[in-house]
């Protein structure tokens, strides 16, 4: 241990740094789990170090979110839209899957930073390159991210973890009731408890009603 503290001593600390150690902070323990004291440990410096680099937490959250931002990957301009808008929404999906905290900063924050300003960009000039107007471009974007952050959320609320815990989170819910009481229940959770059934599969199927949905509309204006 000593010798670990006295070599991240010797190594200059940066944005960057700090920055690594903020997000392995937050995604073990969340957000609330991140300070600058627990920060200066984390790294093995005094908390005033950290300061040098960051005025304080809000700003050492600006750049996780920044940081979580250059995880995805964006779409591209010209080619297929939809290919891209649907790359795009699957590589969101998983950045806020592995990192749980940020789901309810991604659009909060009133300092974006380049990752963030440049993916929001790209997303907007991959549709305006495929002939989107700016209002369908809007649209577009409104309906994909409420949907993407809407089921990133469901998934991270979930009481299980994978599908093999569906049948005995199930079983919980329903023993207090008569099994006949709630038919429907019951025919879902037989349908989930199917061998190699994911829920999180479900996705993919949504995501491409709402793309099939505006490409007709883009069609259409």
């Amino acid at each position: 241990m000593r010798t670990t503290r006295r070599a991240q001593r010797r190594e200059p600390l940066t944005r960057e740094r700090v920055l690594q150690a903020a997000i392995k902070l937050a995604d073990q323990g969340g957000i609330e789990a991140l300070s600058m004291r627990k920060l200066g440990q984390e790294l093995g410096v005094e908390a005033m170090a950290v300061y040098y680099h960051f005025a304080n937490k809000a700003e050492v959250v600006d750049g996780l979110v920044d940081l979580v931002f250059s995880e995805i990957e964006p779409p591209s301009a010209g080619g297929d839209w939809k290919a891209a808008m649907r790359q795009r929404a699957i590589s969101l999906r998983d950045v806020l899957l592995r990192h749980r905290w940020a789901i309810g900063l991604m659009e909060s924050r009133l300092h974006p930073g380049p990752a963030s300003l440049g993916h929001h960009d790209a997303v907007l000039g991959s549709l305006r390159a495929a002939g989107f107007s700016i209002e369908m471009a809007v649209h577009a974007y409104s309906l994909l991210d409420s949907y993407i952050y809407g089921f990133a959320l469901t998934m991270l609320n979930l009481p299980f973890e994978d599908s093999d815990e569906v049948a005995e989170v199930a079983r919980s819910m329903l023993e207090p009731f008569p099994a006949e009481e709630y038919p429907n229940m019951v025919a879902i959770i037989e349908h989930a408890m199917q061998p190699g059934y994911d829920f999180g599969d479900e996705f993919e199927y949504g995501l491409d009603l709402i793309l099939d949905g505006l490409e007709r509309a883009f069609e259409e204006a």
